[in-house]
């Protein structure tokens, strides 16, 4: 891919708030010198352009294209983007835990886990889902027999805390899912959970409201043509401010280990 940006391109990238590490000089557009419009592109627009930027390595200081990238070569990719700001108000990258990641030798994990971002916690310590939170999701998990540290791999669809713990935003929602998709192409868990709404329509591709989807079952289509059962369910955050939903993330945890 030519590393030279068109106007549409560039107006795209600043609408979403992006400032790519190693971005060249953008060259004028032989075709017209009619500014685009300045409406905000959509989520699907978003996270295309998105998508091909990062496939183009500018986001990171190796130059990886994470459809090709091992499991250390993603680590240090995402560990080196500067794709949004974030990469300045971060303490730590968080990019996942749990169960151990496959090897050639390995299957994949049995459950992995996708929620929004990191907190406060976790970006002092460097691993998802370690506050009140993530306590409350061991102990949701641990009621069906399962524990993180031997069946469960966990991580978010954002890999840096966002300042305050405010939502993440769609610019960098879309910056991230190519790193996170990989992510879970290289997990290949037996069994997917989207834990909360921004997890569930940025993986998902889908305006529909986490009240909607949690509990049915759906896939996710990988990149490499590789399809994985999903579970939409509850963020554990939701479940602290809500306890009355706690019964409906209780029948998806039946549902999944049923599975």
């Amino acid at each position: 891919m030519s590393l030279q940006l068109d106007v549409r391109r560039k107006t795209l990238l600043k609408h979403m708030g992006l400032t790519l590490a190693f971005l060249p000089t953008v060259a004028p557009d032989p075709i017209s010198d009619t500014p685009m419009a300045t409406a905000t592109p959509d989520l699907h627009t978003q996270l295309n352009v998105a998508k091909n930027e990062v496939k183009s390595g500018w986001v990171s200081d190796l130059h990886i294209d994470p459809g090709q990238a091992n499991w250390i070569q993603l680590q240090k990719a995402v560990s080196t983007c500067q794709a949004c700001g974030l990469c300045q108000s971060r303490r730590q990258t968080v990019f996942g835990m749990g169960a151990e990641p496959p090897s050639p030798e390995q299957p994949g994990v049995d459950l992995m886990i996708v929620g929004e971002a990191p907190g406060a916690d976790e970006d002092r310590l460097g691993k998802p889902f370690v506050g009140v939170s993530g306590r409350l999701m061991d102990r949701m998990f641990e009621a069906i027999g399962m524990s993180r540290e031997r069946d469960l791999y966990i991580t978010n669809i954002l890999f840096w805390r966002p300042p305050g713990n405010r939502t993440p935003t769609l610019a960098e929602q879309a910056m991230c899912l190519a790193f996170t998709r990989r992510h879970i192409e290289l997990a290949r868990p037996k069994v997917l959970v989207l834990a909360g709404g921004v997890a569930v329509k940025a993986v998902l591709d889908t305006a529909e409201g986490i009240t909607r989807l949690r509990g049915k079952w759906t896939s996710v289509r990988l990149d490499d043509g590789s399809e994985v059962p999903a579970m939409p369910t509850f963020h554990p955050a939701f479940l602290l401010r809500t306890p009355a939903s706690k019964r409906q993330s209780w029948s998806d945890l039946l549902a999944i280990d049923k599975r």
